[in-house]
């Protein structure tokens, strides 16, 4: 009998699938008895669009999804039709869940009124981080922020409901989009991975306790500003390439933190002659990762100050440099921009 035609066993078939993150929400909402199920739904929101965009990213070559719209201003990279996608699908997915009051999103200037004035939250995200390498079936990926709305309820969300700092998130993560598709997320008691299952339509735990190691032998940061790059970081470059360090880049946030995540490593972001205050929004970029950074045993900061301290300005696309990864990495950074 050959291989393909010998019936499975009875503990192939018994083998658990696991455990969804439908089931993994509920578990612990009720390890809370206060818990009213609001920010459950907004993470089951979250994940139904980015199952939608999972699917629409593995066809973006097929349907035109990957061709560039044009660009909102001289400091906005171009705009795809995908990324305009998956920011009206995840706007849509937290409308129609009726929790979340508003978004603030990196394709649109102001914030979206969701019209649910009673909803407890609001959302910052970045809807298609990476979307400029559509075009060669790079690696993209959804990150988001989660706060509590301070302003009164029955009325529209304001902007001091995003504003209130880093260190009043409940909740934040990120999707990536690659040869699987992962959530990844915190509520501040450690660090869940949830890998999607496109033949069941589920996301499953698949990785419940991550951590990053303490060091790690890559580097990721757009050498090609080399020279724009301050003295502090183009010396601990030098340093990580002495030691042999590898240079991975993918040029999606998403994909180069998730990598570093799992292996160890430190992504820089440095402030340049193009982006003298940094490129990355602080909001719905450095927030959110940072939030995961720290609860995975990782450190993220703008130089000398963490990402979860910087104060928040009026503007809500405020943008600051980012160096996270590998605890021993980014203190070894910090204490070379200190000199």
């Amino acid at each position: 009998m050959s291989p393909s035609t010998i019936p499975p066993s009875h503990d192939d078939i018994a083998t658990p699938v696991g455990t969804t993150l439908e089931r993994y929400i509920m578990r612990k909402q009720a390890e809370f008895p206060f818990a009213t199920g609001e920010l459950s739904q907004l993470l089951r929101d979250i994940a139904l669009a980015s199952k939608i965009m999972a699917r629409e990213v593995s066809r973006a070559g097929l349907n035109d999804l990957a061709e560039v719209v044009g660009a909102e201003g001289e400091q906005q990279p171009p705009r795809h039709r995908l990324g305009e996608e998956a920011h009206i699908r995840f706007v849509r997915a937290l409308t129609n869940g009726r929790e979340c009051c508003a978004v603030l999103s990196e394709a649109r200037p102001d914030i979206i009124d969701t019209g649910n004035h009673e909803g407890k939250y609001v959302v910052a995200l970045n809807p298609l981080n990476g979307s400029v390498s559509l075009d060669f079936n790079v690696n993209t990926g959804t990150i988001f922020s989660i706060y509590r709305r301070v302003s009164r309820y029955g009325g529209p969300a304001r902007a001091e409901d995003f504003l209130q700092g880093g260190r009043a998130q409940v909740a934040a993560g990120y999707i990536l989009y690659g040869s699987s598709t992962m959530l990844v997320y915190t509520t501040g008691h450690g660090v869940k991975g949830f890998t999607y299952e496109p033949s069941l339509g589920e996301f499953f735990l698949s990785h419940p306790h991550l951590t990053m190691p303490k060091r790690g032998e890559v580097f990721s940061c757009n050498e090609g500003n080399w020279f724009d790059f301050p003295e502090f970081a183009r010396t601990f470059l030098t340093t990580c390439k002495e030691r042999r360090m590898a240079a991975r880049y993918v040029g999606s946030l998403a994909a180069d933190y998730h990598r570093n995540l799992f292996t160890g490593g430190i992504y820089l972001y440095p402030p340049t002659g193009q982006w003298p205050s940094g490129k990355l929004r602080l909001l719905y970029e450095c927030y959110p990762i940072a939030f995961v950074s720290e609860q995975a045993g990782g450190v993220a900061v703008t130089g000398a100050t963490e990402v979860l301290d910087v104060p928040p300005t009026a503007d809500l696309h405020q943008r600051v440099p980012l160096f996270v990864g590998s605890s021993e990495l980014v203190r070894e950074l910090q204490a070379v921009a200190s000199k």
